[in-house]
């Protein structure tokens, strides 16, 4: 054998070894979705509240070990530039560390007054001890096949910049005297070189990392900035992460949240910069996030993986059976055509990192049957099929459906209202419906899967001329998965 060729094989090994591995990526036979160590792959999870990297007292290897336990794939962190009062919108926000318990990635210098205790930060310096927990959650989430979106900024409240360290009476060299509102927009230029280095060191240190989608801002317009400044902020750090990773080994996907109109200044769908589409909630309006729904009824067309990556605040934000209102919005959207599906957790605290309360049970049991339900298609071939499912569901209803024609069809119906602010709330009954679907000729295996359980009700085989047919759906309480799959 050559020298050549020896080298080849050799590299042939590595690569399958996961050596020459790279980042997740788009999948090559469907934009819509994602792919990695050559498969196509949902991200689906239930998540804590971003603080995993930041909090001190979270103990994040409990956390990944139960999404791990439970199938699921995803989760999310800021990495300090924003986080939250201790206790805002509930106890255990892993978002609101201690003052003792916060870690950041600028360094303490030797001059006290930071507002919650201690040194102010010295952005000239960074903390070893912050990158080290960085690097080690990012690898001890991929050894667990959980990817970690990086999400660098929130929009700042007039309750969290005060304790950012961009902040100027938190840190030495006074960057940020600005308020609230402009936080984060091009106005202050010091401010702004600030942003700038942190965003690219937080780039350089994730690059190796093969589990890893970075993300601009999360609501960036809407709480206070205003999208006219908030949109060039967003294409400028934008810029600086490609530019960054133009001299680094690896490229990552690279998301932001639709905020405001569609087509307004922080819709940057269409950009080419940014790989993928982030909504928020289920629907949103226009004058805030884009919901995930609206996302699938809109920009599908822009031909990238579209996340719904944030939730209502479980279990606060609820109202009814708290459970299946965050089951029925995950089963919708994936089964709708979604690539990704964040449900945010507050169940998962320092107190009891690993969630483990039986509500919580049933939650993540959930999404894992929903991963399961759509790992049984070969998904990547199917796309949205409105015009599946034709007639015969009872108000009030919502239903998403994926179809590749004449081959293989996902439907999912349930009965809910929707609540203003972002969520669903199912209304229970006892539905049992002849629902007419739109087939080709052929020969089918017809599944109802309760979604709640992950088991199948019933099945048939169906022999079909083409056009409109009728299926009788078992008895269900709020929600039901269809799956058909042509007999060859």
């Amino acid at each position: 054998m050559s020298n050549s060729a020896c080298c080849f094989v050799f590299l042939g090994l590595l690569s399958g070894s996961g050596v020459l591995a790279e980042p997740i990526k788009v999948a090559p036979a469907n934009p819509h979705y994602y792919f990695y160590q050559g498969k196509p792959i949902l991200l689906i999870t239930s998540a804590e509240h971003y603080g995993a990297v930041i909090n001190r007292d979270f103990d994040y290897v409990a956390y990944l070990d139960a999404l791990q336990a439970h199938g699921l794939n995803y989760t999310r962190f800021y990495p300090g530039a924003m986080f939250e009062p201790a206790g805002k919108f509930m106890a255990g926000n892993t978002l609101g560390p201690k003052p003792g318990s916060l870690v950041v990635p600028w360094a303490r210098s030797d001059t006290p007054g930071y507002r919650l205790g201690g040194n102010r930060f010295d952005l000239d310096r960074w903390d070893p001890a912050y990158f080290a927990r960085f690097r080690d959650f990012l690898a001890q989430a991929g050894r667990r096949g959980i990817f970690v979106e990086i999400c660098f900024f929130n929009s700042q409240y007039e309750d969290t910049w005060p304790l950012s360290p961009l902040q100027a009476g938190n840190n030495i060299q006074g960057a940020g005297r600005c308020d609230w509102r402009a936080a984060q927009t091009l106005k202050e230029s010091d401010l702004v070189g600030r942003q700038d280095a942190y965003v690219r060191k937080l780039t350089q240190e994730a690059n190796s990392f093969d589990n890893v989608i970075l993300e601009i801002c999360d609501e960036p317009g809407h709480i206070g900035t205003g999208f006219d400044l908030s949109g060039p902020w967003v294409a400028h750090l934008a810029d600086v992460v490609l530019e960054t990773e133009r001299s680094l080994p690896k490229k990552h996907l690279l998301a932001q949240e639709v905020d405001g109109p569609l087509g307004g200044p922080v819709d940057f769908a269409a950009d080419p910069r940014f790989t993928v589409i982030v909504g928020q909630y289920i629907w949103g309006h226009d004058q805030g996030e884009m919901g995930g729904m609206k996302g699938l009824d809109f920009k599908y067309k822009d031909n990238k993986p579209i996340e719904l990556n944030e939730t209502g605040y479980f279990p606060l934000w609820y109202a009814g059976d708290k459970v299946a209102d965050s089951r029925v919005e995950g089963w919708e959207f994936i089964v709708g055509g979604g690539a990704a599906f964040n449900h945010l957790n507050g169940l998962f605290t320092v107190e009891n990192p690993a969630g483990k309360t039986p509500e919580n049970e049933r939650v993540l049991r959930a999404l894992s049957n929903l991963r399961r339900f759509m790992e049984g298609f070969e998904y990547v071939r199917m796309a949205p099929d409105k015009g599946f499912l034709v007639s015969g569901a009872s108000a009030p209803e919502f239903h998403r459906a994926l179809g590749e024609p004449g081959k293989q069809y996902a439907l999912y119906i349930h009965h809910s209202s929707e609540k203003v602010g972002g969520s669903y709330t199912v209304v229970p009954g006892d539905y049992r419906e002849k629902l007419v679907v739109k087939l080709p000729p052929g020969r089918y295996h017809a599944e109802w899967v309760d979604p709640e359980t992950g088991s199948v009700r019933s099945s048939e085989e169906l022999t079909h001329e083409g056009g409109n047919r009728t299926l009788k759906t078992p008895a269900y309480k709020i929600d039901i998965a269809l799956k058909i799959k042509r007999v060859l």
